[in-house]
């Protein structure tokens, strides 16, 4: 079997389950690709027309194709298969304790979205509800003169982000505490990303099981997704620095935010999702809201 033939095959079961996406991939075709990839120990940027005629061994195309029934039998995330996910080119460990990362504050990051807000004076950075630890370990690559903390409810999703910085050989920069919102976090923070659960009760009804799969803590944000950012927004202020920033990330629920906080007017930044994923709030923007 050749690995094209091998990789049709594996799309091909993919399609027919009727799987839902979103957790490193969105299609049959590259969740396919990733699996088997994956499985048979190539890189995945492997370049599939170039190497379409390599020969697969039986053994190899069994052990792949027996990857991707499991994907389908058990709808869990690809990504908790595999137990690695890539975020901006970077690999992470991640496992059933942590959310799959995928927030598009990384892109900020990469991209330098966050940078005008940021100055010389910006060297204390708060990743509340950091998960596996993803978007720490960005932070720190990105900006080598800022020390990190990386803050979360669940002690098993720290565990995950510890095994995340020291695989980036990032201990020295990046502190790891368990914290309710930002109980255990005073600060002052010049910068706090947070990628917080905001899905709201109707949509957690509708997920589909590669989402369920996930843990609920991570995700659900009560009646209108708004619980932990209403928490968030009232203790912010108090937090930040004078010149300190908020980015905060809230998916499809603009609608929710705009209902909740009618008396903010924040920056929406781009990303490929579109420009009302994510929002910036400066210190004054959160304390003028609230006076």
């Amino acid at each position: 079997m050749t690995l094209q033939e091998l990789l049709a095959q594996a799309e091909a079961r993919l399609a027919a389950a009727n799987l839902a996406y979103g957790h490193g991939t969105t299609n049959a075709h590259d969740e396919a690709a990733w699996l088997v990839l994956w499985r048979l120990g190539l890189p995945l940027d492997t370049d599939l027309d170039a190497h379409a005629a390599d020969a697969v061994g039986a053994d190899a195309a069994t052990a792949a194709l027996a990857l991707i029934d499991q994907r389908i039998t058990t709808r869990e995330p690809a990504a908790y298969l595999t137990q690695e996910a890539w975020l901006q080119g970077v690999p992470f460990h991640v496992d059933r304790r942590a959310i799959v990362p995928r927030s598009f504050i990384a892109e900020l990051i990469a991209d330098g979205g966050i940078d005008p807000w940021l100055s010389d004076t910006t060297v204390r950075v708060l990743d509340l509800c950091t998960g596996n630890g993803s978007l720490a370990v960005l932070a720190a690559m990105a900006w080598p003169e800022v020390r990190v903390t990386g803050a979360d409810l669940s002690r098993e999703a720290l565990e995950v982000a510890r095994i995340n910085v020291d695989k980036h050989g990032l201990a020295d920069r990046i502190a790891l505490i368990e914290s309710n919102g930002l109980a255990a976090c005073p600060g002052p923070w010049d910068l706090i990303l947070c990628n917080p659960p905001y899905v709201n009760t109707n949509s957690m009804a509708k997920l589909p099981p590669e989402f369920r799969a996930e843990p609920e803590l991570a995700l659900a944000g009560g009646e209108d997704g708004m619980d932990f950012i209403r928490a968030l927004l009232r203790d912010a202020p108090s937090r930040l620095s004078p010149q300190g920033v908020l980015v905060l990330e809230i998916g499809h629920e603009r609608a929710h935010f705009d209902a909740a906080f009618p008396r903010l007017s924040p920056v929406w930044l781009s990303t490929t999702a579109g420009d009302d994923q994510v929002l910036l709030l400066t210190r004054d923007d959160l304390k003028e809201a609230s006076a």
